[in-house]
């Protein structure tokens, strides 16, 4: 019997969630066959089989959290497609020959003794007891917060069932009160903790679990919030020579590169530009020292169904438009399709959001740690602005902001970094000719 168990995934990611078992029990499977889909804090990866077989046991759940190193299948090599392994038709061989010597009584006794096929025994969350549940049961048990021990079970054969998880998360049930003598002192105020964090309506809702990528997120929002001095400056731009200039070339661009030409493939050449010139915004704090970074691999925040991703352009400042534009038409890709990979969300160090394709006016980005920079752009409006001839016209105009780490960027050099992007995106052609 062979153990499959979860491979190193990358040096910063040591747990994940089984998003999806893409085996059952009972499957034939040939070593390096894909046998489930692991969700971490980044991309979702593949499991595959370290040997050739028939699968045995599925130790883990979808919605499991593993770590680096847990079993969580076995693999049984000389097993056939469909049928028991060996080993466990052996045992039950075994089982049937000791039977036949043991007197009738005992038998009756182990028999009435065992639990049903579908009943396990887990140890729960405080290892108090063993409790008899239905997979289906501890599965919503986990989803609700609730400790098995906790509940009583209606089952005439003590099996705790999905009902008596749903009564018991109504407050239907009280606790046994065995295992709660049992509690340890440091474990009762951790459990009333959370259950006071949990609020019961009067009206229907819905519980959802989130999911690991989302809790990532989470928790580096706010941690980027907790451990930096963030502060956002504002200016805006007026987009006429650039809708302009895009008007003139997208047509030969598009023949010319198979790609359209877009604004972010100004915003990134611009955002190079006035990086070089103020190049703490494109540093990160690492204990008492400052790295100053000598590279320019842009980030660009893409929205997909599980979550912001923020998958990066590597050396922006060796691209052309079009190469530009190709990386970010490929990384939005294969966000969306769940193909990235772990080398192409590291190592940024600035990064783009573009809260514009979604209609917003204005916005205070929140920064990609350990970045010390983020760049915010907006949506397209006309607005009325007084040209330097005092005449009044109604002109495209875009909302930029820039979310900065004040422990290293002064305000000076926040203000005129934007300063620089709006005069770059206001000459386009300067821009094209500066590359």
């Amino acid at each position: 019997m062979k153990e499959i168990k979860v491979p190193e995934l990358a040096e910063s990611i040591t747990e994940g969630t089984i998003a999806e078992w893409l085996v059952k029990k009972g499957d034939q499977v040939e070593k390096g066959d894909p046998i489930l889909e692991l969700e971490t804090d980044k991309v979702n990866v593949e499991v595959n089989a370290d040997a050739s077989g028939v699968i045995a046991e599925l130790l883990k759940e979808e919605g499991d959290d593993v770590e680096v190193g847990d079993v969580i299948a076995k693999v049984d090599e000389n097993g056939e497609a469909g049928g028991a392994s060996s080993d466990s038709s052996d045992d039950t061989d075994n089982n049937e020959s000791k039977e036949q010597d043991e007197p009738q009584s005992e038998q009756k006794e182990k028999k009435e003794s065992q639990p049903a096929p579908e009943e396990k025994k887990e140890s729960s969350g405080n290892g108090t007891k063993d409790v008899v549940a239905t997979p289906a049961a501890r599965k919503r048990a986990r989803e609700l917060g609730i400790d098995l021990s906790k509940i009583s079970a209606r089952d005439p054969l003590g099996r705790i069932r999905p009902e008596d998880v749903d009564e018991a998360a109504k407050g239907g049930q009280k606790e046994d009160s065995k295992s709660t003598s049992k509690s340890t002192s440091d474990e009762k105020p951790k459990k009333e903790k959370k259950e006071s964090e949990k609020t019961e309506f009067e009206k229907p809702v819905e519980r959802i679990k989130m999911s690991r990528r989302r809790q990532t997120i989470a928790k580096r929002l706010v941690e980027a919030q907790q451990e930096s001095a963030m502060l956002t400056t504002f200016n805006e731009v007026d987009m006429t020579n650039v809708m302009k200039l895009r008007s003139e070339r997208k047509e030969s661009f598009q023949k010319k590169h198979d790609i359209k030409l877009g604004f972010m493939s100004f915003f990134t050449k611009a955002a190079v530009g006035a990086l070089k010139e103020f190049p703490l915004i494109n540093a990160e704090i690492q204990g008492n020292e400052i790295i100053k970074k000598q590279f320019y691999d842009i980030g660009m925040a893409v929205s997909t169904d599980e979550g912001l991703v923020v998958p990066v352009v590597r050396d922006a400042d060796r691209l052309d438009f079009a190469g530009i534009e190709k990386g970010i038409a490929d990384l939005a890709t294969k966000a969306r399709n769940k193909e990235l990979q772990l080398g192409d969300l590291q190592g940024g160090s600035f990064t783009i959001t573009n809260g514009g394709i979604f209609g917003s006016m204005l916005s205070t980005p929140i920064l990609n740690a350990p970045q010390v920079g983020i760049l915010g752009l907006h949506n397209i409006e006309k607005r009325a602005k007084v040209m330097p001839d005092d005449t009044i016209e109604a002109r495209p105009m875009m909302y930029i902001a820039l979310s900065y780490d004040h422990r290293i960027v002064d305000g000076k050099d926040a203000v005129q970094f934007l300063r620089r992007i709006k005069e770059m995106i206001e000459d386009p052609y300067d821009l094209l000719l500066e590359g």
